[in-house]
């Protein structure tokens, strides 16, 4: 069955800004959360709403669904998943999405979106940087080395923290420990990660010296990055995995790259389209001519045609921007710049005044305004 339109899901127009978004999403969660509505569908529709605002929420996604819809996000990204490598919507966790609307202590009964059963061991914290680019390493794609300082698992006690193991006392290693806790549908009792062995079920009757029991040392690491064609300003590419080592033994963080590319000389952006200023003589529009002229891929002659005005835009189909992992590129504009010279030699003022006295205001734009000028 075809998945319903995400803004149709929440309620809130293809416009919406994030705070009714976020709004929308939240008057939602309580109404349909499966620990206050026992009626048959409803915890499918709350993971419904946590998969429309994890993808509406983020910025890069929300682009890429409005540009290719459910396609984005289907088959590894196709098109449209870019920088998120194949962006699966079994990856939500909605209780990290409600945690981080209403706080601790709201949880979804320990199911991620698509119904899988979670642990209780949290993931390590993600990293963010920015990435400076130049107009031709974003166009064309480029490899580059970032250093970053990184939390690993500890290789001295292999991320235990110690040494001498034996069972936790606080949870009698369960990892976990339960706690009533007041929320917004009253009293609730949750479970929580083990305050003494952060999950881990089992304490240690040494801590280890190298990471001073937690498991964890922060360390340089350098990463090789491949950044595909046509990333933009704001465009995240996300390394799965990279990011810092969790803290009782859950799965490593991510890394985001955001990228802020540099202005090129000649070439102006929009999206993947490009733009072009032609620098042009008033001979060269009246007669017209073939020119010469850049594009991102070599030199090609330009013909412009008698009577061109200026800001003409033509089009050149296809030599724009490649789209990040997509075969689909953009269009290039040339716009006509008719240039009049700010001086002049003998012979060329002498040419303009005989082309003066001939019958050049016989256009209509010329008639329309005499017409005024007689009233």
């Amino acid at each position: 069955m075809d998945k319903k339109d995400y803004y149709e899901v929440l309620g809130v127009s293809k416009n919406a800004t994030d705070e009714e978004i976020k709004r929308a999403f939240r008057k939602l969660a309580k109404q349909y959360h499966p620990d206050v509505n026992k009626e048959p569908g409803a915890a499918e529709k709350f993971k419904e709403i946590g998969e429309a605002y994890a993808v509406l929420s983020d910025a890069n996604k929300r682009k890429q669904y409005d540009q290719f819809g459910h396609a984005a996000f289907q088959n590894g990204g196709g098109a449209g998943a870019g920088g998120f490598g194949g962006f699966d919507m079994g990856d939500i966790n909605l209780d990290d999405i409600l945690n981080d609307l209403f706080g601790g202590g709201f949880g979804f009964g320990g199911f991620s979106a698509r119904g899988r059963s979670t642990t209780s061991r949290s993931r390590g914290q993600d990293e963010r940087i920015l990435l400076n680019l130049t107009f031709e390493e974003a166009v064309f794609g480029c490899e580059k080395d970032i250093k970053l300082d990184l939390d690993v698992v500890c290789s001295k006690c292999n991320g235990k923290g110690g040494f001498n193991e034996k069972t936790c006392p606080t949870c009698g290693g369960r990892g976990q420990v339960l706690e009533q806790q007041q929320t917004i549908f009253g009293y609730m009792q949750t479970q929580k990660i083990c305050p003494e062995c952060r999950g881990a079920g089992k304490s240690y009757g040494t801590p280890c010296d190298e990471c001073r029991g937690k498991g964890i040392v922060r360390k340089t690491k350098t990463f090789t990055v491949t950044i595909p064609e046509g990333v933009d300003d704001g465009y995240q590419l996300r390394l799965s995995g990279k990011g810092n080592a969790s803290r009782n033994g859950g799965p490593n963080g991510d890394i985001y790259l955001e990228f802020k590319i540099k202005d090129h000389p000649l070439f102006e952006r929009d999206n993947q389209d490009i733009y072009l200023h032609v620098p042009t003589t008033i001979v060269e529009a009246t007669l017209g001519c073939k020119k010469e002229i850049p594009t991102l891929t070599g030199n090609v002659i330009l013909e412009i045609k008698a009577g061109t005005q200026n800001g003409t835009k033509l089009k050149l189909k296809g030599k724009g921007i490649k789209t990040p992992n997509s075969l689909m590129r953009g269009n290039m504009y040339a716009i006509i710049d008719v240039i009049i010279p700010s001086k002049l030699d003998r012979k060329q003022k002498s040419l303009l005044e005989d082309l003066a006295k001939t019958e050049l205001d016989n256009s209509s734009e010329f008639k329309d305004f005499k017409k005024y000028l007689s009233k």
